[in-house]
């Protein structure tokens, strides 16, 4: 039976190649989509999935306002806690990000990345396996250094580097305890592991390090947040309130009170607002929307499925009818259709792991990963699948030919009852549905990336270069050093202006400090600039004035704000004193707002100070900004390098960015996700035009009677266009009415996202419409042009 079976599966596959082929390709297309969507989504969802001590680790997350949190603590509370709280069995500090620096091995000099610097007992909460030494001799000794496997090759090829010594440029001498593996997916993935003895500052107003706690038992984890909060209140509200003499009730009322949260660290990669994790943190909303997608695309290919393969019925209503009439019972016949159904799906998964393995390289740049796909591991998820295709895509057309009258077929009247129409049309109004949902949500998307990379963000940077001061050797003198070689640079012939800074455009990670005045109290972010920063960056100065070299005070107690903290402060104006950190500074003028960090954040307060006013803040002078001449660019920057390996750095390498590039990458993501929505809107489309053509075709020819009829009586082929496209257009309609909810609510949630933001207009509803009918017409009326070409005389001759 089943050898019967396969001969008539293939020989209606040779007679019928079109449709078997748009078939096969529609259902490989959505199974390859959610095969990518499920890699993604199982990558990012083991994060830290394979450390044995995840349930029982935790992120101590303060909240400095309600409304403001970090991922930082202050130096004393690891110890303390432990003090307070015996449901803790150990913490851990560190430093958040990796870092960089450079060292001396084996007499040469080394730029080592992905450094992170913790407490000696790091791999008590991150077990990686070790391959040389171990971890109680890291964990043993001062100034211990742990390096990653493939990096202990590297640099000592097949040497065991247990207890070399590296040495820095300030001459700290580390030495090398252990050699790690690193697993695939953790929230820390170093190169090197340095422990430092100098995490345990005691300073309670400094919020510089992260730690872990590990807890003997996760169910405690409420119990050691009242002791944390505890120790904040008694360190911070209550200290801070004395030595300000002020009450507890005031000080909170105009600082805020500080509070801990214990966040899992396996929320930490996709659920949390914040983590001190050196990993990129991953975005579940994108996550969420890239495997929603996907299952929008596999209905659409199984709704393609089903109209495709119900097209082609007509063509075998005389086989099921003979068969029936020789004995065939009806399961038989949908037995049969499904066994046929199960081959054309088993073809699909084929095609689409071939497309996997075809695409798979471009979507990993896509989402910036590095995914592969282990069949042996997948096969549970192919399986489920296979058998969900072949369910909804193989019931209803196996059912609906089963179904078919015998003595009608064989007498070549194909017509039934409207039983089963009515579902056909409704597929097609789907499809329809979850096509115009696409063409808004990619019209929205590609509008708001639009938006932001021509958002005015309040600056110009047009040709000016960033480069990174890496001295870490200079020290207090760093501030000198800068302005050395600021007069060097500007010999540079091309070089038009040169100015420092603590930060890089794109970047949100800034330096912030609280700021008071009377009793409003924000926390603002300190941006130290030098004199031509405003006039070099063409910011604009709304009320005041700009740091004038001339006037002394514009070094010791004048500061410059932004638009959104004269706002946040209250009623200040130009001259009124506001207290920061230890110091009262006097406001001699406000610039409107500009963006520093990415665009999709809010802009915040900002505080503008002279690099020369506050001694701490020239240590963060780390960024040089040059501005090169429009006609010369690559000769300037030549000279410029050349000039930078010579006299400033010639340790590490001479790396440059444009800040218009520098920028574009902080909303790299939603570049992806345009481009994403472009590709599937390509997709979506191109199989809902299938489905459009299978359903047309099975409906047109089913009319081919009633044409001729029409055209014997002398209907004229316009007219013949007009009642064989009327319906479509209905459907295209309904079908666009009905996207209309979903895919405005849905992209309002997506556009929660950005502080700044498009809104949506009826034009792009209009535009989607539009876009849809004309398809729709497209490919109806060349279906029905080709069906008022038929020869009458062929379909009326036995009437």
């Amino acid at each position: 039976m089943l050898n019967n079976w396969l001969k008539i599966y293939f020989r209606n596959t040779i007679k019928n190649k079109g449709f078997t082929f748009l078939t096969i390709l529609g259902l490989a297309i959505g199974i390859a989509g959610v095969i990518f969507s499920t890699l993604y989504w199982k990558d990012e969802t083991s994060y830290d999935q394979w450390n044995p001590e995840k349930d029982r680790i935790f992120e101590l997350i303060t909240f400095l306002k309600p409304d403001l949190q970090i991922a930082s603590t202050t130096g004393p509370m690891a110890e303390l806690v432990k003090e307070k709280s015996d449901k803790i069995e150990e913490t851990l500090f560190y430093q958040p990000g990796y870092s960089s620096e450079l060292y001396i091995i084996n007499q040469k000099k080394e730029l080592l990345n992905k450094i992170a610097i913790t407490g000696n007992n790091f791999f008590d909460f991150f077990p990686f396996d070790f391959v040389q030494g171990n971890k109680e001799q890291f964990k043993n000794n001062r100034n211990a250094v742990a390096i990653e496997e493939q990096e202990a090759k590297r640099i000592f090829g097949n040497e065991n580097p247990i207890n070399e010594q590296i040495k820095n440029l300030n001459g700290e001498i580390l030495t090398i305890y252990g050699v790690y593996q690193l697993k695939n997916n953790s929230g820390f993935l170093p190169k090197y592991v340095i422990s430092s003895p100098n995490l345990n500052i005691d300073d309670w107003n400094n919020f510089t390090y992260a730690l872990l706690i590990k807890l003997k038992n996760p169910n405690d984890k409420e119990v050691v947040e009242k002791s944390i909060n505890k120790i904040y209140y008694e360190n911070i509200v209550q200290r801070y309130a004395k030595l300000r003499g002020i009450s507890v009730d005031e000080y909170i009322k105009t600082s805020g009170l500080t509070k801990g949260y214990l966040q899992p660290i396996t929320d930490s990669r996709l659920k949390a607002e914040v983590t001190g994790f050196p990993e990129d943190k991953g975005n579940l909303n994108f996550l969420k929307i890239n495997l929603g997608l996907s299952i929008l695309i596999l209905l659409l290919s199984i709704i393609n499925c089903i109209n495709l393969s119900t097209a082609q019925t007509i063509r075998r209503a005389k086989e099921v009818g003979i068969r029936k009439v020789l004995g065939a019972s009806k399961q038989n016949i949908i037995w049969q259709f499904l066994f046929e159904t199960a081959i054309t799906t088993f073809f699909s998964v084929l095609l689409a792991l071939t497309l996997v393995e075809i695409g798979l390289s471009s979507y990993n740049i896509l989402i910036n990963k590095n995914l592969s796909i282990n069949l042996i591991e997948f096969v549970p998820y192919l399986v489920l699948i296979f058998l969900i295709v072949i369910l909804f895509s193989g019931i209803f057309p196996a059912i609906y030919v089963s179904n078919f009258k015998e003595l009608n077929v064989l007498k070549g009247n194909f017509s039934r009852s409207k039983n089963g129409i009515w579902i056909r049309n409704l597929m097609l109004i789907i499809q329809f549905t979850i096509a115009t949902f696409f063409i808004v949500a990619g019209s929205l998307v590609t509008e708001q990336v639009n938006y932001m990379s021509k958002k005015d963000l309040g600056f110009s940077g047009d040709q000016i270069i960033n480069l990174t001061l890496r001295r870490y050797d200079l020290g207090e003198k760093r501030l000198d050093f800068y302005k050395a070689i600021k007069q060097d640079l500007l010999k540079i012939k091309g070089v038009k202006d040169v100015n420092a800074t603590a930060f890089k455009f794109g970047n949100n990670a800034m330096n912030s400090s609280p700021m008071k005045f009377q009793d409003k109290r924000i926390q603002i972010q300190n941006v130290p600039v030098d004199y031509n920063f405003l006039s070099m960056m063409k910011v604009k100065l709304k009320n005041g004035r700009d740091f004038d070299s001339k006037i002394t005070s514009d070094t010791v107690n004048n500061i410059i704000l932004n638009e959104t903290a004269m706002n946040e402060l209250g009623n200040l104006s130009i001259g009124d004193q506001v207290d920061w950190d230890e110091y009262k500074f006097n406001i001699i003028g406000v610039v409107k707002d500009f963006n520093i960090g990415s665009p999709e954040n809010k802009i915040p307060p900002m505080m503008l100070i002279n690099v020369n006013t506050v001694d701490w803040l020239q240590n963060n002078l780390s960024q040089i900004y040059i501005k090169v001449d429009a006609e010369n660019t690559s000769e300037t920057i030549a000279a410029i390098e050349k000039f930078w390996k010579a006299k400033v750095d010639q340790d590490y390498p001479f790396e440059y960015e444009f800040i218009d590039k520098q920028f574009a990458r902080s909303y790299e993501n939603y570049t992806k996700q345009e481009k994403m929505f472009k590709i599937l809107n390509v997709i979506v489309i191109t199989i809902a035009l299938f489905g459009l053509f299978a359903l047309s075709s099975y409906t047109i020819e089913r009319k081919y009677k009633e044409i001729a009829i029409r055209k014997v009586l002398g209907a004229e082929t316009s007219s013949l266009l007009r009642i064989l496209s009327k319906q479509y257009i209905y459907f295209a309609f309904i079908g666009f009415a009905l996207a209309i909810l979903p895919s405005y609510f849905l992209m309002q949630k997506w556009l929660e996202n950005f502080a700044y933001r498009i809104d949506i207009s009826i034009w792009i509803y209009v535009f989607a419409f539009v876009l849809l009918l004309s398809l729709t017409l497209i490919v109806v009326l060349i279906k029905a042009y080709s069906a008022t070409r038929i020869n009458s005389l062929n379909y009326l001759k036995y009437e």
